[in-house]
């Protein structure tokens, strides 16, 4: 039975067992000996300083799609952060479609009363009103912790009003207690689309042999997706961008393309199996195309899996030739820098490979959590040799802050909202992501090694802002094990 026939998807740590939270030591296994890494999935930590909701990645996918509706069922609290993120749905919508827009998200602001009589009637009532008032193509009814925790039925409200509305209502669960890895949001947001947005069947004979699925994430802009759209079209396919930013259609026509290839394993492998297993989609989920080999492999999948591998391979050798050319004026300043990374899984390891051929040396990498897709990223930089002090943490800054001060490297790159913590220690930082600037691809890879070139010629801002800013942490923390607070409950080394 496919995940999709259940109401409510399985949690990522249940369909991945080797998912894990907590490990901090070296990574293991690269060549010249080492053991390997005994990441247990039951690790845990006696101290927690942070964690990640599954919300707050669910509704940076829900709020960018044009002419839907986010409709938060809980506390009015839930769903604030959407906020935050307004003005990269703004910026999102002006690369393109020419003019920004608003996320428009509401919440039914469930309160005392409603906990204990039940949210249903309001729910509905909800429901009805946004889509007179609104008229979206879709409603994504979003189930928090407080109406699983009380039993409210989104599944049976959504069944109930949708003969009344002209709406589609796309039930999302996405409790934020259920899941402790926020990868499970990516998936209740695709199956909320499998579900409810997809045609009911598809046959090989309606696919468009020249349309890939290019599948693109909150961390990926527009120029981005050019980057990836040019090399496709180098090889004389279309691509198909989704889920972000993404109207109805682009699903469906993914339903119809010759293949899909994924952006970032991590976000991806849920939906991807379902059009394989109920549209005949065939799927690549290996490589992310940050930097210069990733991108080549990348490329050169999409050439053998479409009978295109020598035109791929041609169109490879040329782009990484005018690329290293390119890059020659940037490489003495990096060589033998220490790099710190901190990003989801997949970003912070693939950055690492691309990092590694800019010169740097990898002094460190966060991950927010661990999995199998992380293998193939972490062999390659086994292959390479490359050990380094290896944390999987959703965001513990305290960890960090006590492996910056040991590691003292000389960047560190990391999301806008996690950097202050190297910065107030007068390491300079990049954004790992910034959706404004390119990344992906080998014109992403030329734009950020220009910008960490930029960074590495003068450093006086953080300088400043090392001399004068502290952390909160004392010397007692600063000299204690930095992983000491990381336990197996069933005593395997972590």
């Amino acid at each position: 039975m496919s995940h999709f026939d259940l109401q409510v998807p399985p949690r990522r740590e249940d369909r991945h067992p080797k998912t894990c939270l907590a490990y901090g030591g070296a990574v293991c296994g690269s060549k010249g000996g080492g053991r390997r890494c005994a990441l247990a999935a039951d690790a845990d930590r006696g101290f927690t300083q942070g964690s990640i909701c599954p919300l707050l990645p669910a509704l940076g996918m829900m709020a960018s799609l044009p002419e839907t509706v986010v409709l938060m069922h809980g506390a009015v609290g839930c769903g604030s952060c959407t906020h935050g993120t307004n003005a990269n749905v703004r910026s999102g919508h002006a690369a393109r479609r020419g003019k920004p827009a608003d996320a428009l998200w509401l919440s039914t602001a469930l309160d005392e009363v409603d906990v204990i009589s039940g949210g249903d009637d309001k729910l509905e009532r909800a429901i009805r009103e946004v889509d007179t008032i609104h008229s979206p193509r879709a409603i994504f009814v979003v189930a928090g912790c407080l109406p699983a925790v009380i039993g409210d039925d989104i599944d049976g409200v959504a069944s109930r009003v949708q003969p009344e509305v002209n709406a589609t209502i796309l039930p999302v669960h996405c409790e934020g207690f259920k899941s402790r890895f926020m990868a499970t949001a990516y998936d209740a947001v695709y199956h909320a689309v499998g579900r409810n947005l997809l045609p009911e069947s598809g046959t090989s004979s309606e696919h468009d042999e020249r349309t890939i699925n290019i599948m693109n994430v909150g961390s990926m802009g527009r120029v981005d997706e050019l980057e990836l759209e040019r090399l496709a079209n180098e090889l004389g396919l279309s691509a198909n961008f989704y889920p972000v930013f993404s109207r109805p259609e682009s699903f469906r026509k993914a339903t119809r393309a010759a293949l899909s290839i994924s952006t970032c394993p991590t976000h991806d492998d849920y939906f991807l199996t379902h059009l394989q297993e109920k549209y005949g989609v065939p799927y690549i989920i290996r490589h992310m195309p940050i930097g210069i080999a990733n991108t080549s492999r990348w490329l050169r999948d999409v050439g053998s899996a479409l009978d295109l591998a020598e035109e791929a391979n041609v169109l490879a050798e040329a782009e990484e030739r005018e690329l290293r050319n390119a890059l020659e004026e940037f490489l003495p300043l990096f060589r033998g820098k220490r790099v710190f990374l901190s990003a989801g899984e997949y970003r912070s390891l693939a950055t690492a490979s691309l990092l590694r051929e800019f010169g740097f040396e990898i002094a460190g990498i966060r991950s927010f959590h661990y999995d199998e897709f992380a293998d193939v990223e972490l062999e390659k930089l086994r292959e390479d040799g490359v050990d380094f002090t290896w944390n999987v943490a959703n965001v513990q800054p305290f960890e960090e802050a006590n492996l910056l001060r040991r590691i003292k490297p000389d960047l560190f790159l990391g999301h806008w909202h996690g950097n202050n913590t190297a910065a107030r220690m007068g390491i300079p930082t990049q954004v790992i992501y910034n959706t404004a600037y390119g990344y992906i691809g080998y014109r992403g890879a030329y734009d950020l090694a220009r910008r960490l070139h930029r960074k590495l010629r003068n450093t006086a801002f953080t300088d400043r802002i090392g001399r004068y800013a502290r952390l909160p942490y004392r010397e007692s923390w600063y000299a204690a094990e930095p992983f000491s607070f990381i336990r197996s409950k069933t005593g395997e080394e972590t």
